[in-house]
């Protein structure tokens, strides 16, 4: 005969197992389709997630992978990814801390839209070199990014990869604008990376006048 106490101790330990693999979601890199992504018993089911998991060898977060995932907080993409797909977290309103992978080479079109608690994001160490439309769309939250020398492509369409981030730059600069979002981050970036080393000189292009 199982003791009480012990029989207790068994079964919590197999409800918090299947708690865990209910909101572990393994990702094999896989599109979903805007019809299933947004369906009324997929968006139940994301709202079980706080865990993802990717397989091996992917090398591509899928499209509209994690949308409606609200209670997703924090996620740490693999080395080897090279793209997140269309739509890969729009509306995880709760997601809050993103790794990037330095194989990070392209976020595509409303990648992050809507994230609504989301407050940094760090590309310096990656290798994007393409922001797609709508990105980080609507992200009210964001006020610090960082983007890598290597980006050369964003926004084809001039929807504006950071529109409605209104804490992200100042008043005077349109975010529908991605090309003026982007020159004024890159221009504090210099600014800070001055800051930390004296030996950095930043050039304002005005003439130095000598005594």
């Amino acid at each position: 005969i199982v003791p009480p106490t012990i029989s207790l101790w068994v079964t919590g330990v197999i409800v918090a197992y299947l708690r865990s693999v209910q909101n572990t979601l393994n990702h094999e890199g896989n599109d979903i389709s805007e019809y299933e992504a947004y369906s009324d018993a997929r968006s139940e089911r994301m709202k079980l997630v706080t865990k993802v998991v990717f397989l091996l060898n992917i090398t591509k977060v899928g499209d509209r992978a994690y949308a409606c995932a609200v209670n997703l907080i924090a996620v740490d993409i693999p080395e080897g990814i090279t793209n997140i797909g269309r739509g890969s977290f729009r509306r995880c309103s709760s997601l809050k801390h993103i790794k990037f992978p330095k194989s990070l080479t392209k976020i595509g079109d409303c990648s992050f839209q809507s994230c609504d608690s989301l407050e940094k994001v760090d590309l310096l160490h990656t290798n994007v070199q393409e922001l797609g439309e709508y990105a980080f769309l609507d992200c009210k939250s964001l006020r610090e990014m960082k983007v890598p020398d290597s980006l050369q492509k964003f926004d084809d369409d001039g929807g504006g990869v950071f529109y409605l981030c209104s804490k992200l730059v100042p008043s005077g600069i349109d975010t529908s604008d991605s090309n003026a979002v982007v020159t004024y981050l890159r221009a504090q970036q210099q600014k800070e990376a001055a800051s930390e080393d004296p030996t950095h000189l930043v050039h304002d292009g005005t003439d130095n006048q000598a005594d």
